[in-house]
């Protein structure tokens, strides 16, 4: 069996079955659907496992788990998903897909990054932020409003606009501004980029360094993946040409996103499911999800990763997470209307 489709075959064949749920709970296992990558997340449910003697059987996939687990239904094996971006984590819980967590572990976690429902928890954060050229641009402090103005004309870039990372970063905009305001903001922002959205935000990291932008918005921890990329070395020079920003760092705060987890409704498991979601919160846990990803522990009492810090201090956005998914659907619609992904149209 592939190493990234890991759930075991006795759960497997029980689903295909049709066993009921009961038949293949266990009270020594926990089922987990992870969108996150088996480099992050394996060595996590490995030290859960040595530690509380619960085998975590885990299927690793890019997309479909949470289709996967509503056609399932109540024949599902699985008892907690990881998943990445608030839109997912609160898609779950408005399919009907979630059940309340109920160790007081989450109480560690703000309240503003977990559903106050207790439906879902954020167990690490991203920043949306800018890099900048450290040749060509001087400033050392800038706010979102900053890149709509003219002294940026032809030297913003950024992915496309519909990708769930700019849909995140809109959407806050919106639940912070307003639609009106954001939408003159993200047109003066199209107007001001180098080129048409294309690409990954590793792509646009190597474009400050080609010199075809100035400026590009992108998340945090890919600073820290490509200083540390052994295999892809060409990377370390593409984040060595760029410093970082963090957008109204000393006002309304920057925008974050969230990798989080929930319990499925019919998990089979659930107490070894709330036991999970509580190492995943431990100091121990959040720490390696610091370490290993560059990402920020959502306990915010766990200090981030050294290299993290060396590149200033996060002040996130105090907008709800829950609040910013709600406006997922404007934000999109907005990028259309706008015709964001053509780029600059005067």
């Amino acid at each position: 069996m592939n190493k990234t489709m890991r759930l075991t075959a006795a759960v497997l064949s029980a689903v295909v079955a049709g066993t009921a749920a009961p038949a293949f709970a266990q009270s020594t296992e926990v089922n987990v659907y992870s969108y996150r990558e088996p480099g992050l997340i394996q060595p996590l449910l490995d030290k859960f496992s040595a530690e509380t003697g619960i085998k975590a059987n885990v299927l690793f996939a890019g997309d479909g788990l949470l289709e996967r687990v509503a056609a399932e239904g109540d024949l599902s094996p699985v008892d907690v998903v990881l998943t990445v971006d608030i839109g997912n984590l609160v898609g779950a819980k408005e399919q009907g897909l979630t059940q309340p967590i109920t160790t007081p572990a989450i109480e560690r976690v703000p309240a503003e990054f977990r559903d106050d429902e207790d439906g879902w928890v954020a167990l690490s954060l991203r920043a949306r932020v800018f890099y900048v050229s450290r040749d060509r641009v001087t400033e050392t402090a800038l706010g979102y409003e900053n890149i709509a103005g003219p002294e940026w004309k032809g030297r913003l870039c950024t992915r496309p606009g519909d990708h769930v990372y700019n849909i995140g970063l809109i959407a806050n905009r919106i639940a912070a501004w307003g639609a009106d305001k954001t939408r003159e903001w993200l047109t003066a922002v199209r107007d001001n980029l180098a080129f048409a959205p294309n690409g990954s935000d590793r792509a646009q990291v190597k474009a400050i360094l080609d010199g075809t932008c100035d400026l590009a918005i992108a998340n945090t921890y890919y600073m820290g993946l490509m200083l540390t990329n052994e295999t892809e070395p060409e990377q370390k020079q593409w984040a060595a040409s760029a410093r970082i920003i963090y957008p109204d760092a000393d006002g309304e705060g920057t925008q974050v996103n969230a990798a989080g987890a929930f319990i499925a409704r019919h998990a089979p498991n659930v107490e070894n499911a709330n036991k999970l979601i509580d190492f995943l919160l431990s100091a121990e846990a959040q720490q390696l999800y610091a370490d290993a990803n560059y990402e920020y522990p959502a306990v915010t009492t766990v200090r981030p990763a050294e290299l993290t810090l060396s590149w200033g201090e996060l002040n996130p956005s105090p907008v709800p997470l829950a609040e910013v998914a709600a406006h997922r659907g404007e934000a999109a619609a907005l990028v259309d209307e706008l015709r964001f992904n053509e780029g600059a149209q005067n």
